[in-house]
């Protein structure tokens, strides 16, 4: 929603596990939340925080919504839950509407539909949101490499 928690936490694994796997610098990875409400803010210090304890690295991004020009632009626009897809559906231009999902879908550990916002509870909330992006990153770079051949 607010592009400081689950979104950039998934920014920041996917760029580390395309690097890791020799694509850095193929794919074009952005987060960006359905709300205007940290626009400019770095990622929620609790998010940098465990995510730098499994050696990813958010500092340097910042906050910002999405833009209806990201819907011809990006391949996919992955939603962590059913109301920030609901809201990327609503704006999405019905050309576009195939490039719209839940990240969960490419999981393969866990059968989630969605990523809980962490925001308001303690810390294994982040944790846990760090299991099922690391999940499906992985699940999601399988498919985008099956599909290249």
């Amino acid at each position: 929603m607010g592009n400081i928690c689950r979104s950039p936490t998934a920014e920041g694994v996917l760029r580390y596990k395309l690097a890791m796997r020799g694509l850095g610098g193929t794919v074009e990875v952005a987060s960006a939340g359905t709300h205007a409400h940290h626009t400019g803010d770095a990622p929620d210090p609790r998010a940098q925080m465990h995510a730098a304890r499994r050696g990813y690295d958010l500092s340097g991004q910042r906050a910002r919504r999405l833009r209806s020009e990201d819907f011809s632009h990006f391949d996919h626009l992955l939603a962590m839950d059913w109301d920030n897809l609901a809201l990327m559906e609503e704006k999405c231009p019905p050309q576009h509407k195939r490039k719209v999902g839940l990240l969960m879908r490419f999981a393969r550990k866990h059968q989630v539909p969605v990523v809980p916002d962490p925001y308001y509870g303690g810390p294994n909330g982040f944790e846990v949101v760090l299991d099922y992006i690391e999940d499906a990153c992985d699940g999601l770079i399988d498919v985008a490499l099956a599909r290249q051949g």
